[in-house]
């Protein structure tokens, strides 16, 4: 199988493919994602997931903010399985969602664990981490904020999905905070971009 241009294995494409079952059965009673994406579910949502760890492919620990429906942790844990290496800890403190990133996670064997608290609360829980992801969650400035402790002084680097108005998040985020910015063209959605952020600090008043 390939996924966005890269092959896939057996044992991978089987574990996405029992996620999309599973997430298809659990959206017709908890809304997941918007309804209006459910028609491209692979592409629009597994594919674009998919390519967060296909930029950082090493076994890593990851944390993915806002996981709602598992995208792209869930799917970046099912990557990591093949490795039998890396950890994803997911936040996600709507207990519904959370129930259902728990099942998924045992179905499908996956690497990672769910955290159902609030963003701020789990740098407390969960004090460091290797990779930050994020996907249709908030603007980059909040992002940065909610990414801070596991960032300023620290490795870790983070990938953030966002849409054409990206550029003016970024200016936003600048007048706060200073960063290394790598942006990477999506592969999946035209005018969508994963915004790689590395060395945050906070700039001086």
């Amino acid at each position: 199988m390939l996924l966005n241009g890269r092959s896939v294995s057996r044992e991978t494409q089987e574990r996405l493919e029992h996620f999309a079952l599973l997430f298809q059965k659990w959206a017709k009673t908890i809304n997941l994602v918007a309804p209006s994406t459910l028609d491209e579910f692979w592409n629009r949502h597994i594919s674009d997931s998919a390519q967060i760890f296909q930029l950082s492919p090493e076994p890593l620990r990851w944390i993915d903010l806002g996981s709602g429906g598992g995208f792209p942790g869930i799917v970046t844990a099912i990557f990591l399985a093949e490795l039998q290496d890396g950890w994803v800890h997911l936040v996600e403190s709507n207990q519904k969602k959370a129930a259902f990133l728990r099942v998924a996670l045992a179905e499908t064997h996956a690497r990672g664990s769910v955290h159902p608290v609030r963003i701020e609360t789990a740098p407390r829980i969960i004090p460091e981490c290797d990779r930050i992801s994020a996907r249709a969650l908030a603007e980059l400035d909040l992002l940065l904020s909610y990414s801070a402790d596991w960032m300023i002084g620290k490795k870790a680097r983070a990938f953030f999905h966002k849409g054409r108005d990206y550029a003016a998040e970024v200016a936003k985020a600048r007048g706060r905070w200073a960063f290394d910015l790598v942006e990477h063209r999506s592969v999946v959605e035209a005018d969508s971009i994963i915004l790689e952020i590395a060395n945050l600090r906070r700039n001086e008043p």
